[in-house]
């Protein structure tokens, strides 16, 4: 069991480039010091985002699924691409040797958010390991299409999509919770625009709506439980500043269709 005192940052609706750049913006203040980060937050409007080696210059059609209501965005971490629309995205930030290795981590963050989804009367198993593979090969495939070592499934589906980044010794995982299915991703599924697999969203995993606030309220939770409190953190001043600066790189198109 982890003791830390961890930072709960709850954030409502907000535009993909702020988002990630927020998330970035933390990775710098827990590296200087502030302690380890567990951030909530959704999208407005709905977002794609791409990871950060998938292949993309030239094989989405940008203008038309904005058109449907996505704006895209590069993560910071790997995997392939996700749709965020109803959902709710799941950020921790900390040391990258607080719960040993990259992979211990995400067993372990990963069993956290199990014990939350298990609070709302989501059954759920975890992905069996596989030693030769950790993440999936970077393409055009959707994210929810292949579950990989170690992520959580419901009834045969992927129901919590994961990416994570190391950079100057602090972690960053996020992922992407369906709470059920979005207008935007079924048009440009119609449309033939982006294949988003079959995600197990929440509302049909355990047969009732479940709010963003319900959702947020069993990972607090459980983290408290098993990973140590978690007090209600506003981003400090400082955190604000960087994230403002960081907008800047995920709307460069350069480094959103970099490859």
């Amino acid at each position: 069991m982890v003791h830390e005192h961890w930072r709960f940052f709850r954030h409502g609706p907000a535009a993909g480039v702020w988002n990630m750049a927020v998330d970035e913006a933390l990775m710098e203040s827990v590296r200087a010091g502030a302690a380890p980060a567990l951030r909530v937050y959704a999208w407005e409007p709905a977002c794609l985002t791409l990871g950060r080696n998938q292949p993309a210059a030239g094989l989405y059609n940008a203008e038309r699924i904005q058109a449907c209501g996505a704006d895209i965005v590069r993560r910071p971490t790997g995997g392939r691409a996700v749709l965020h629309e109803a959902e709710l995205t799941y950020s921790v930030v900390m040391p990258d040797r607080m719960l040993g290795s990259a992979r211990r981590a995400y067993h372990a963050l990963n069993l956290a958010l199990a014990r939350a989804l298990a609070r709302l009367g989501a059954s759920v198993v975890v992905s069996p390991v596989d030693p030769t593979r950790a993440t999936p090969v970077p393409s055009t495939a959707p994210c929810f299409a292949e579950p990989v070592s170690g992520e959580l499934l419901a009834g045969g589906r992927k129901l919590i999509g994961s990416a994570q980044t190391c950079v100057d010794g602090i972690l960053l995982q996020h992922g992407s919770i369906p709470l059920r299915a979005g207008r935007v991703g079924i048009a440009l599924e119609k449309e033939g625009l982006v294949a988003l697999g079959d995600p197990a969203h929440l509302e049909r995993v355990i047969g009732a709506p479940v709010t963003f606030d319900e959702l947020a309220e069993a990972i607090r939770a459980a983290w408290s439980e098993g990973m140590g409190p978690c007090e209600d953190a506003d981003l400090s001043p400082g955190e604000l500043s960087s994230a403002r600066r960081r907008e800047e790189r995920y709307r460069d198109d350069s480094w959103t269709w970099r490859r």
